[in-house]
Formats: C-alpha cells, structure tokens, sequence
C-alpha cells in the first residue's frame, strides 16, 4: 500500500484545520501513511482545540492522525519542514507528502489523482490541485515562474501590454489539460519523498510566500517536472489562514519574501531591474487610473512601501539560504512538542 504523510498546518484556524484532515481521511482511502496537524506555535488555544476534536472524532484504522507543536512560528515553509520531518519519523516509508493548507477542503478522489499522475508521470516531482472558491470559480492553481517582463505586465493592467508579452503572464488560471507548469500553489502539493531529500525542504528565509515558487524552481533546476492535475480537486477558501485578501497594507515580510526570491535565484542586479519595472509600471497604471478616474485597487502606500523596502535592501547583504534537509526529527524533540 502507498504510504503519504498528510501535512496540515495551522496558525488560529482550529477548526478549519480539523475540517481539512477529515477531508483529507476520506481521500486517503486506500493509502497508508499518517495525518499531522502542525500548529505553528498560535497564541490562541488552537492546540488545545486540535487535540480535543481530533480525540473526540473516528479515523481511519489503517491511517495516524496527530497533533503536533512546532514550537516557533518561523513561517510557511518553517511550519511545513516541521510536518514533514516529524512524519518521516512517524512513517518512512512514506512515498510522498502532500501539503494541505487549514482552510481547504480535499475532493474525495483528489489525492488519488495526483498520486495517479505522479506514478505515470516519472519526471514530474511535485504535482498540483485545481484550486476553486466557494463560489465554485478557479482559484488559480498553476502558474509562470515570475520575473522581470512579468513585473511590468502585472503592474502596467494594460491589454495591449498583457497581449504583447502573454508568454510573460504569471497566472496560467486554469490549463485544459493536466501537465507540465512553472510552479503551483502551495494550498494543495503532493511531493516525492525522495526528491525532497534530493533538494531539500521549503526554505526557511521565506517567512510567507514565494516558498513554493521557490521549491518548484529548484525541482526543475534539478531535472524534474512540476505538473498541474484536474481531476485533482480542493475547495479553498480564499486567504483565510494568511489574511491576504484583507489586506489594508502589504505587510514587510512579502516585500522581504519577494526580494530574497529574486536575488537569491537571479542576483541582485535582476532583483533591481524587476523592481524597477515594478515602479515604472505600477507609475504608468497610476496615471492612466487617474486620467479614467478609476480606483485604486493596490493595497495601500504599496509603490512607497515596495521602493523603501527594495532601496533598503540594495545594501544589505542578501540572507542565507535555510534549507532544512529531509531527515528525521530526533524522536525525544518530537515526543516533547507533542505533550
């Protein structure tokens, strides 16, 4: 039997969390392995919250289910590693890992089908889910690796632009066919257990976003595919668990998440030129927005907050890359973090 550690993890959304792994029990029918509830040390009772419910309700015999502490909020990818290295204690002979964000809802069939293309698919390593809404719409799952012609096309809004460089355009929205894309989103990945510990784990410098962008980019740097599956399903609520979609203001660690992307795998020099046209782009909008009297759709102070941010950055040295390898948690480290 295929064996798949499950990871969910949580930030002050319990019982999402737990809806998520009750979902994620159904569609593993079939499939060994275990369910991990990470919390990523939340200052609420959500721990607490997950144990109880978990206890309380009937699972799979042939499935584990925990419940675990992470200890630190060190991020997305942080979180992540935490899950996946404490499942490979828990199960190793895990063929994948398959990361399931708090506020979704897994299809029945969905892990099945990724699982599927994976197994036909011996170049692909990380294999993604048709996200959708509530509403039922696309979520947008699958996506072009970002760079400096698509810094300009996302931040000018202009048709003729966007028709001109459409080769260039990030969101790939929703492919016809199951197959071969940049990156995608990190709400629903299934991962081979063995490219992980080829490439190592989510790197840590990210503290929320561009963590899978990243992952993806050094899959295929490495020789392996990233596929977009459609038979795979989620229901994803939209943003739930990071808050983006209220977002006021960008917070700093976007604007941190998004430089490090570009300077750790481009260099610095790209990561100037993709903020340059950022800048010039985003400038361009602001003035056609205004001549049309349209209004303004960025978050608020994001050209000052971005410019600051990037000029700031220009003289700081560029982090280092924290990539935790795919290895066992010590088990005493993981007995503790589970009391």
């Amino acid at each position: 039997m295929t064996e798949i550690v499950v990871v969910i993890l949580n930030y002050k959304t319990p019982d999402l969390a737990v809806k998520a792994a009750q979902s994620a029990a159904v569609a593993m029918t079939g499939f060994g392995g275990a369910i991990l509830l990470v919390d990523n040390d939340s200052p609420d009772d959500s721990l607490d919250v997950m144990q109880t419910a978990v206890a309380g309700l009937s699972w799979p015999d042939h499935l584990t289910v925990q419940v675990l502490q992470s200890g630190r909020n060190g991020g997305f990818g942080a979180g992540n590693n935490f899950g996946i290295r404490a499942g490979r204690s828990i199960c190793p002979k895990a063929e994948f890992v398959y990361i399931l964000n708090p506020d979704a809802q897994v299809e029945e069939n969905a892990i099945a089908a990724l699982v599927d293309h994976l197994t036909s698919h011996p170049k692909a390593a990380i294999a993604g889910s048709w996200i959708y809404n509530q509403d039922g719409h696309d979520d947008c799952s699958a996506f072009r690796f970002p760079g400096i012609a698509s810094e300009f096309e996302a931040s000018i809004r202009f048709g003729p632009v966007t028709k001109l460089l459409k080769n260039y355009v990030v969101p790939l929205h929703l492919p016809e066919t199951s197959g071969p894309v940049g990156w995608i989103v990190g709400a629903s990945m299934l991962v081979r257990t063995d490219v992980l510990s080829e490439i190592g784990l989510f790197d840590e410098t990210f503290f929320l976003y561009f963590e899978e962008t990243d992952l993806c980019l050094r899959a295929h740097r490495a020789g392996y595919e990233v596929h977009f599956v459609r038979a795979s399903k989620v229901c994803h609520i939209g943003s739930v668990s990071t808050g983006m979609g209220t977002w006021k203001r960008t917070p700093r660690y976007w604007y941190e998440s998004r430089w490090y992307y570009y300077s750790k795998n481009y260099g610095r020099l790209y990561a100037i030129a993709a903020t340059s046209m950022n800048v010039i782009g985003t400038s361009l909008w602001r003035i056609r927005r205004w001549i049309e009297r349209k209004p303004n759709t960025n978050a608020n102070r994001f050209l000052r907050d971005l410019i600051r941010h990037d000029v700031q950055a220009v003289f700081r040295p560029t982090p280092e890359t924290s990539i935790q390898t795919n290895t066992d948690l010590p088990e005493m480290h993981l007995r503790a973090r589970t009391e």
